[in-house]
Protein backbone atom coordinates (compact mmCIF):
# COMPACT_ATOMS: atom_id res chain seq x y z
CA UNK A 1 0.00 0.00 0.00
CA UNK A 2 1.49 3.65 -0.81
CA UNK A 3 1.82 5.85 2.26
CA UNK A 4 0.49 9.63 1.40
CA UNK A 5 0.93 12.21 3.27
CA UNK A 6 0.33 16.33 4.02
CA UNK A 7 2.63 18.76 2.96
CA UNK A 8 1.30 22.33 3.64
CA UNK A 9 4.55 23.86 2.43
CA UNK A 10 7.48 23.14 0.77
CA UNK A 11 9.23 22.04 4.71
CA UNK A 12 6.31 19.76 5.27
CA UNK A 13 7.40 18.62 2.45
CA UNK A 14 10.59 17.63 2.35
CA UNK A 15 9.97 15.96 6.29
CA UNK A 16 7.41 13.79 5.57
CA UNK A 17 9.49 12.42 2.25
CA UNK A 18 12.65 11.99 4.55
CA UNK A 19 10.19 10.07 7.13
CA UNK A 20 9.17 7.62 4.97
CA UNK A 21 6.39 8.54 2.75
CA UNK A 22 5.74 7.50 -0.74
CA UNK A 23 3.97 10.63 -1.56
CA UNK A 24 2.74 13.30 -1.28
CA UNK A 25 -0.21 15.90 -1.12
CA UNK A 26 -0.24 19.70 -1.59
CA UNK A 27 -2.36 22.71 -2.24
CA UNK A 28 -2.26 25.15 -4.79
CA UNK A 29 -2.69 28.34 -3.20
CA UNK A 30 -6.44 29.04 -2.69
CA UNK A 31 -7.77 26.10 -4.25
CA UNK A 32 -7.80 23.48 -2.06
CA UNK A 33 -9.82 23.17 1.15
CA UNK A 34 -6.64 24.03 3.29
CA UNK A 35 -6.31 27.53 1.80
CA UNK A 36 -3.88 28.60 5.10
CA UNK A 37 -1.66 25.88 4.53
CA UNK A 38 0.27 27.24 1.51
CA UNK A 39 0.55 25.75 -1.71
CA UNK A 40 3.58 23.97 -4.92
CA UNK A 41 3.85 27.73 -5.94
CA UNK A 42 6.34 28.46 -3.02
CA UNK A 43 9.38 26.56 -4.89
CA UNK A 44 10.97 26.38 -8.35
CA UNK A 45 9.57 23.47 -10.39
CA UNK A 46 12.91 22.10 -10.88
CA UNK A 47 13.59 22.43 -7.33
CA UNK A 48 10.64 20.56 -5.86
CA UNK A 49 11.70 17.76 -9.00
CA UNK A 50 14.63 17.24 -7.15
CA UNK A 51 12.68 17.31 -3.81
CA UNK A 52 10.66 14.34 -4.97
CA UNK A 53 12.78 12.41 -6.82
CA UNK A 54 10.97 9.06 -7.78
CA UNK A 55 8.42 9.92 -5.08
CA UNK A 56 5.18 11.39 -6.40
CA UNK A 57 3.42 14.81 -5.75
CA UNK A 58 -0.73 14.83 -6.20
CA UNK A 59 -2.09 18.77 -6.05
CA UNK A 60 -5.18 19.17 -4.15
CA UNK A 61 -8.03 21.11 -5.89
CA UNK A 62 -10.62 19.57 -3.73
CA UNK A 63 -12.70 23.27 -3.02
CA UNK A 64 -16.34 24.11 -4.31
CA UNK A 65 -15.97 26.73 -6.83
CA UNK A 66 -18.57 29.40 -7.84
CA UNK A 67 -18.05 30.77 -11.41
CA UNK A 68 -15.44 33.39 -10.72
CA UNK A 69 -13.56 30.76 -9.44
CA UNK A 70 -13.83 28.62 -12.17
CA UNK A 71 -13.02 31.50 -14.76
CA UNK A 72 -9.99 32.25 -12.14
CA UNK A 73 -8.90 28.67 -11.65
CA UNK A 74 -8.59 28.24 -15.93
CA UNK A 75 -5.81 31.28 -15.82
CA UNK A 76 -3.95 29.91 -13.25
CA UNK A 77 -3.39 26.16 -14.13
CA UNK A 78 -1.31 26.55 -17.10
CA UNK A 79 1.27 28.00 -14.22
CA UNK A 80 1.55 24.53 -13.14
CA UNK A 81 2.68 23.01 -16.60
CA UNK A 82 6.08 22.52 -15.40
CA UNK A 83 5.75 20.84 -11.78
CA UNK A 84 5.77 17.63 -11.41
CA UNK A 85 2.49 16.97 -10.76
CA UNK A 86 1.47 12.73 -10.72
CA UNK A 87 -2.33 13.46 -10.14
CA UNK A 88 -5.02 16.10 -9.38
CA UNK A 89 -7.47 15.62 -6.30
CA UNK A 90 -10.87 17.36 -7.00
CA UNK A 91 -14.14 16.93 -5.83
CA UNK A 92 -16.04 19.56 -8.12
CA UNK A 93 -16.59 17.81 -11.67
CA UNK A 94 -17.05 21.37 -12.94
CA UNK A 95 -13.47 21.51 -12.89
CA UNK A 96 -13.02 18.23 -15.65
CA UNK A 97 -13.17 20.59 -18.34
CA UNK A 98 -10.49 22.53 -17.10
CA UNK A 99 -8.38 19.80 -16.12
CA UNK A 100 -9.14 17.86 -19.52
CA UNK A 101 -7.75 21.41 -21.22
CA UNK A 102 -4.46 21.53 -19.47
CA UNK A 103 -3.80 18.77 -18.30
CA UNK A 104 -5.04 15.92 -20.61
CA UNK A 105 -2.54 13.46 -19.58
CA UNK A 106 -2.07 13.64 -15.54
CA UNK A 107 -4.08 11.30 -13.53
CA UNK A 108 -7.59 12.56 -11.43
CA UNK A 109 -8.13 11.33 -7.86
CA UNK A 110 -11.95 11.80 -6.40
CA UNK A 111 -11.42 13.97 -3.19
CA UNK A 112 -13.25 12.15 0.06
CA UNK A 113 -15.33 15.47 0.11
CA UNK A 114 -17.27 13.91 -3.40
CA UNK A 115 -18.85 11.49 -0.64
CA UNK A 116 -18.36 8.25 -2.53
CA UNK A 117 -19.56 5.56 -0.75
CA UNK A 118 -20.72 2.56 -2.87
CA UNK A 119 -19.38 0.80 -5.88
CA UNK A 120 -22.22 2.58 -8.15
CA UNK A 121 -21.03 5.74 -7.69
CA UNK A 122 -17.58 4.66 -7.84
CA UNK A 123 -18.17 3.12 -11.89
CA UNK A 124 -19.69 6.92 -12.42
CA UNK A 125 -16.66 8.33 -11.27
CA UNK A 126 -14.32 5.82 -13.40
CA UNK A 127 -16.50 6.22 -16.63
CA UNK A 128 -15.65 10.14 -16.13
CA UNK A 129 -11.98 9.75 -16.19
CA UNK A 130 -10.92 8.86 -12.08
CA UNK A 131 -8.29 6.49 -11.69
CA UNK A 132 -8.47 6.53 -8.08
CA UNK A 133 -11.61 7.22 -5.18
CA UNK A 134 -10.82 8.13 -2.07
CA UNK A 135 -13.47 7.11 -0.40
CA UNK A 136 -16.02 8.44 2.34
CA UNK A 137 -14.89 8.26 5.46
CA UNK A 138 -18.28 6.92 6.45
CA UNK A 139 -17.22 3.69 4.89
CA UNK A 140 -17.03 0.68 7.38
CA UNK A 141 -14.49 -1.76 6.60
CA UNK A 142 -16.61 -4.75 5.55
CA UNK A 143 -18.07 -2.49 2.66
CA UNK A 144 -14.48 -1.56 1.08
CA UNK A 145 -14.13 -4.85 -0.20
CA UNK A 146 -17.74 -5.23 -1.93
CA UNK A 147 -16.76 -1.56 -3.41
CA UNK A 148 -13.09 -3.29 -3.97
CA UNK A 149 -14.57 -5.98 -5.92
CA UNK A 150 -17.13 -4.31 -7.75
CA UNK A 151 -14.48 -1.92 -9.45
CA UNK A 152 -11.38 -3.78 -9.77
CA UNK A 153 -9.70 -1.08 -12.35
CA UNK A 154 -9.78 1.79 -10.05
CA UNK A 155 -7.28 2.58 -6.89
CA UNK A 156 -9.08 2.70 -3.43
CA UNK A 157 -7.49 5.08 -1.19
CA UNK A 158 -8.78 5.97 2.48
CA UNK A 159 -7.36 8.23 5.50
CA UNK A 160 -6.04 6.47 8.02
CA UNK A 161 -5.01 9.05 10.98
CA UNK A 162 -5.55 12.42 11.64
CA UNK A 163 -8.49 14.69 12.77
CA UNK A 164 -12.05 13.43 11.64
CA UNK A 165 -15.15 16.22 10.87
CA UNK A 166 -18.16 16.07 12.68
CA UNK A 167 -19.94 17.00 9.69
CA UNK A 168 -20.84 14.35 7.13
CA UNK A 169 -17.97 13.90 4.49
CA UNK A 170 -17.23 17.08 5.83
CA UNK A 171 -20.09 19.10 4.43
CA UNK A 172 -20.64 21.60 7.39
CA UNK A 173 -21.87 25.06 7.51
CA UNK A 174 -20.97 25.81 11.22
CA UNK A 175 -17.72 27.92 10.91
CA UNK A 176 -19.12 30.07 7.64
CA UNK A 177 -22.35 30.72 9.84
CA UNK A 178 -20.86 31.20 13.36
CA UNK A 179 -17.66 33.15 11.20
CA UNK A 180 -18.91 34.69 8.88
CA UNK A 181 -19.10 34.02 4.91
CA UNK A 182 -15.26 34.40 4.31
CA UNK A 183 -14.96 31.40 6.52
CA UNK A 184 -16.17 28.10 5.10
CA UNK A 185 -15.21 24.90 5.76
CA UNK A 186 -16.50 23.82 1.80
CA UNK A 187 -14.04 26.53 0.59
CA UNK A 188 -10.63 25.94 2.17
CA UNK A 189 -10.65 28.50 5.62
CA UNK A 190 -12.65 26.46 8.32
CA UNK A 191 -12.34 27.92 11.69
CA UNK A 192 -13.35 24.55 13.17
CA UNK A 193 -16.08 26.22 15.46
CA UNK A 194 -17.13 22.60 16.64
CA UNK A 195 -13.80 22.54 18.55
CA UNK A 196 -14.15 25.83 20.15
CA UNK A 197 -14.87 25.99 24.08
CA UNK A 198 -18.60 25.91 24.70
CA UNK A 199 -21.00 26.23 28.17
CA UNK A 200 -24.51 25.24 28.14
CA UNK A 201 -27.78 27.19 29.73
CA UNK A 202 -30.59 25.73 30.48
CA UNK A 203 -34.23 27.84 30.00
CA UNK A 204 -37.23 27.19 31.06
CA UNK A 205 -40.52 27.70 29.26
CA UNK A 206 -42.13 29.64 31.60
CA UNK A 207 -39.10 31.56 32.66
CA UNK A 208 -38.01 32.74 29.39
CA UNK A 209 -34.51 34.87 29.91
CA UNK A 210 -33.55 33.22 32.86
CA UNK A 211 -30.44 30.98 32.18
CA UNK A 212 -29.23 28.07 34.36
CA UNK A 213 -25.31 27.38 33.11
CA UNK A 214 -24.93 23.47 32.76
CA UNK A 215 -21.38 23.29 33.86
CA UNK A 216 -18.57 20.81 32.77
CA UNK A 217 -14.78 20.46 33.91
CA UNK A 218 -12.85 22.49 33.17
CA UNK A 219 -15.88 25.09 33.02
CA UNK A 220 -17.00 24.52 28.80
CA UNK A 221 -17.95 21.24 27.13
CA UNK A 222 -17.27 19.72 23.48
CA UNK A 223 -20.19 18.05 22.29
CA UNK A 224 -19.27 18.95 18.66
CA UNK A 225 -15.40 18.29 18.67
CA UNK A 226 -15.23 14.54 17.37
CA UNK A 227 -12.08 12.44 18.45
CA UNK A 228 -8.89 11.76 16.10
CA UNK A 229 -8.53 8.83 13.69
CA UNK A 230 -5.84 6.07 14.48
CA UNK A 231 -5.82 2.82 12.28
CA UNK A 232 -2.36 1.87 12.08
CA UNK A 233 -3.10 -1.30 14.04
CA UNK A 234 -5.36 -2.30 11.25
CA UNK A 235 -3.20 -1.65 8.31
CA UNK A 236 -3.82 -5.71 7.28
CA UNK A 237 -7.60 -5.31 7.26
CA UNK A 238 -7.08 -2.52 5.34
CA UNK A 239 -4.67 -4.18 2.58
CA UNK A 240 -6.67 -7.46 2.69
CA UNK A 241 -10.36 -5.32 2.00
CA UNK A 242 -8.03 -4.09 -1.06
CA UNK A 243 -7.33 -0.69 -0.61
CA UNK A 244 -4.35 0.67 -2.46
CA UNK A 245 -2.99 3.61 -0.51
CA UNK A 246 -3.95 5.32 3.25
CA UNK A 247 -3.86 8.65 3.55
CA UNK A 248 -2.75 11.01 6.85
CA UNK A 249 -4.19 13.71 7.01
CA UNK A 250 -3.00 17.53 8.03
CA UNK A 251 -2.05 19.54 6.14
CA UNK A 252 -2.18 23.21 8.75
CA UNK A 253 -0.11 20.45 10.79
CA UNK A 254 3.46 21.16 12.00
CA UNK A 255 6.34 19.22 10.05
CA UNK A 256 6.77 17.77 13.64
CA UNK A 257 3.82 16.34 13.57
CA UNK A 258 3.89 15.29 10.11
CA UNK A 259 7.26 13.41 10.61
CA UNK A 260 6.17 11.72 13.72
CA UNK A 261 3.21 10.77 12.10
CA UNK A 262 4.46 9.57 8.60
CA UNK A 263 7.63 7.82 10.24
CA UNK A 264 4.83 5.65 12.44
CA UNK A 265 2.83 4.33 9.31
CA UNK A 266 6.17 3.71 7.54
CA UNK A 267 7.47 1.48 10.15
CA UNK A 268 3.67 -0.24 10.32
CA UNK A 269 3.67 -1.03 6.51
CA UNK A 270 7.05 -2.13 6.56
CA UNK A 271 6.49 -4.50 9.15
CA UNK A 272 3.57 -5.86 6.93
CA UNK A 273 6.11 -6.73 4.38
CA UNK A 274 8.38 -8.44 6.76
CA UNK A 275 10.59 -5.61 7.22
CA UNK A 276 11.33 -4.99 11.28
CA UNK A 277 13.92 -3.07 12.81
CA UNK A 278 14.73 -2.59 16.37
CA UNK A 279 13.07 1.10 16.47
CA UNK A 280 9.64 -0.50 14.88
CA UNK A 281 7.89 -0.75 17.66
CA UNK A 282 9.13 2.78 19.56
CA UNK A 283 8.12 4.25 16.05
CA UNK A 284 4.56 3.01 15.51
CA UNK A 285 4.27 4.23 19.50
CA UNK A 286 5.35 7.74 18.76
CA UNK A 287 2.00 8.27 17.49
CA UNK A 288 0.93 8.72 21.22
CA UNK A 289 3.79 11.57 21.27
CA UNK A 290 2.35 13.41 18.53
CA UNK A 291 -0.12 15.91 19.03
CA UNK A 292 -3.77 14.55 19.24
CA UNK A 293 -7.25 14.57 20.31
CA UNK A 294 -8.73 11.03 21.64
CA UNK A 295 -8.42 8.11 19.32
CA UNK A 296 -10.99 6.23 17.34
CA UNK A 297 -10.82 3.98 14.48
CA UNK A 298 -13.45 6.31 12.57
CA UNK A 299 -16.29 4.42 11.00
CA UNK A 300 -14.60 1.96 10.25
CA UNK A 301 -15.93 -0.98 12.68
CA UNK A 302 -17.86 0.73 15.11
CA UNK A 303 -19.65 4.27 14.63
CA UNK A 304 -20.21 4.05 17.92
CA UNK A 305 -16.90 5.54 19.16
CA UNK A 306 -17.00 7.87 16.45
CA UNK A 307 -20.58 9.42 18.41
CA UNK A 308 -18.56 9.29 21.31
CA UNK A 309 -17.18 13.24 21.72
CA UNK A 310 -13.34 13.83 22.77
CA UNK A 311 -13.21 14.33 26.12
CA UNK A 312 -9.79 16.90 25.92
CA UNK A 313 -8.92 19.61 23.45
CA UNK A 314 -5.11 18.05 22.61
CA UNK A 315 -2.77 15.32 24.28
CA UNK A 316 0.49 17.22 24.47
CA UNK A 317 3.62 15.55 25.83
CA UNK A 318 6.43 17.35 24.21
CA UNK A 319 7.72 20.16 22.72
CA UNK A 320 9.31 20.37 19.21
CA UNK A 321 12.11 22.99 19.75
CA UNK A 322 13.39 22.71 15.79
CA UNK A 323 15.81 20.15 13.35
CA UNK A 324 19.00 19.68 12.07
CA UNK A 325 20.07 21.71 8.88
CA UNK A 326 23.25 21.71 6.89
CA UNK A 327 26.67 20.51 8.46
CA UNK A 328 28.25 24.01 9.43
CA UNK A 329 32.14 22.28 9.89
CA UNK A 330 34.39 21.29 13.25
CA UNK A 331 31.43 18.92 14.44
CA UNK A 332 28.42 21.54 14.46
CA UNK A 333 25.23 21.83 12.12
CA UNK A 334 23.04 24.32 11.28
CA UNK A 335 19.86 24.71 13.79
CA UNK A 336 16.29 25.63 12.67
CA UNK A 337 15.09 26.82 15.89
CA UNK A 338 11.12 26.53 16.32
CA UNK A 339 10.85 26.57 19.89
CA UNK A 340 12.65 27.54 23.14
CA UNK A 341 16.05 26.04 23.88
CA UNK A 342 17.17 26.82 27.55
CA UNK A 343 20.55 25.42 29.10
CA UNK A 344 20.24 21.57 30.79
CA UNK A 345 17.19 20.62 28.97
CA UNK A 346 17.39 17.08 28.01
CA UNK A 347 17.08 17.07 24.39
CA UNK A 348 15.58 14.32 22.72
CA UNK A 349 16.75 13.65 19.11
CA UNK A 350 14.89 11.80 16.68
CA UNK A 351 15.21 10.45 13.19
CA UNK A 352 13.83 8.97 10.24
CA UNK A 353 15.64 5.55 10.70
CA UNK A 354 16.51 4.67 14.06
CA UNK A 355 15.70 4.98 17.80
CA UNK A 356 15.08 8.24 19.96
CA UNK A 357 18.24 9.31 21.61
CA UNK A 358 18.75 11.86 24.49
CA UNK A 359 21.70 14.41 25.28
CA UNK A 360 22.21 17.04 27.97
CA UNK A 361 25.78 18.08 27.25
CA UNK A 362 24.64 19.86 23.87
CA UNK A 363 25.48 23.03 23.36
CA UNK A 364 24.30 25.93 20.80
CA UNK A 365 26.52 28.93 19.01
CA UNK A 366 25.05 31.72 17.72
CA UNK A 367 27.39 32.97 14.57
CA UNK A 368 28.53 36.37 16.15
CA UNK A 369 27.40 36.05 19.83
CA UNK A 370 29.26 32.59 20.62
CA UNK A 371 27.67 30.25 23.20
CA UNK A 372 24.15 31.16 24.21
CA UNK A 373 22.28 29.35 26.95
CA UNK A 374 18.99 30.63 26.05
CA UNK A 375 17.42 30.51 22.37
CA UNK A 376 14.13 31.65 21.21
CA UNK A 377 12.51 30.90 17.97
CA UNK A 378 11.63 33.81 15.81
CA UNK A 379 15.24 35.76 16.57
CA UNK A 380 15.99 38.28 13.85
CA UNK A 381 18.98 37.89 11.84
CA UNK A 382 20.34 35.14 14.27
CA UNK A 383 22.16 32.09 12.75
CA UNK A 384 22.73 29.03 15.25
CA UNK A 385 24.64 25.81 15.16
CA UNK A 386 24.37 22.98 17.75
CA UNK A 387 27.26 20.40 18.83
CA UNK A 388 25.88 17.21 20.05
CA UNK A 389 27.75 14.12 22.10
CA UNK A 390 25.21 12.40 19.79
CA UNK A 391 25.88 11.66 16.04
CA UNK A 392 23.77 14.41 14.13
CA UNK A 393 22.53 14.48 10.11
CA UNK A 394 20.30 16.83 8.07
CA UNK A 395 16.50 16.48 8.98
CA UNK A 396 16.65 14.81 12.76
CA UNK A 397 13.88 16.59 14.65
CA UNK A 398 14.68 17.79 18.28
CA UNK A 399 12.42 18.28 21.40
CA UNK A 400 12.21 18.07 25.21
CA UNK A 401 9.58 16.70 27.40
CA UNK A 402 6.73 19.21 28.58
CA UNK A 403 6.39 19.80 32.27
CA UNK A 404 4.16 17.56 33.88
CA UNK A 405 3.99 15.14 30.94
CA UNK A 406 5.26 12.51 32.84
Amino acid sequence: MELLAPAGNVEKLKFVLQYGADAAYMGFSSFSLRSQAGGMEELDPGELKKILGPKKLYAALNSYFLPDDLKRLDDELPKLQDYPISAFILSDMGLLPLLKKHFPHTERHLSTQANCLNQGSARVYGDLGFSRIILGREVPLDQIRIIRDAVPDLELEVFVHGAMCWAYSGRCYLSRGMAGAGRSGNTGDCTQSCRWDYKLYLEEAQRPGEFYEVDEEDGHTSLLSSRDLKMIDHLRDLQDAGVDSVKIEGRQKSAYYGSLVTRAYRAALDELDGKVYPWTEEHKMALEEAPHRDFSSGFFFDKEMMETPNEKDLHLSHAFLGYIGDYAGEGEWELMVRGPFRAGQTLEILSPDGPTKQDTTWVIRERTLGIQTEVNPGAVRRTYTIKSAQPLSKGMILRTLKAGSI
